[in-house]
């Protein structure tokens, strides 16, 4: 059974951003990217806050990509 849980993509270079969602689609990866700019943006999609509010705390992201340069 595969896993349907969003994946969760931490960029803020738009080139990568596409880069990455290019290579999921080429790898025919079905589950939902999730683009956070920056960790502010990532900790609010994960601990349900500003514009993620209304996201279910229970559905945590299958993967997370992390830009650490």
């Amino acid at each position: 059974m595969a896993d349907t849980r969003p994946i969760l993509l931490v960029e803020d270079n738009p080139d990568d951003v596409l880069l990455t969602l290019r290579a999921f689609s080429k790898a025919h990866i079905a589950n939902e990217i999730i683009v956070a700019k920056d960790g502010v943006e990532a900790l609010d999609y994960l601990f349900c806050r500003g514009q993620w509010a209304s996201r279910d705390v229970t559905e945590l992201p299958a993967l997370m990509l992390l830009d650490l340069t």
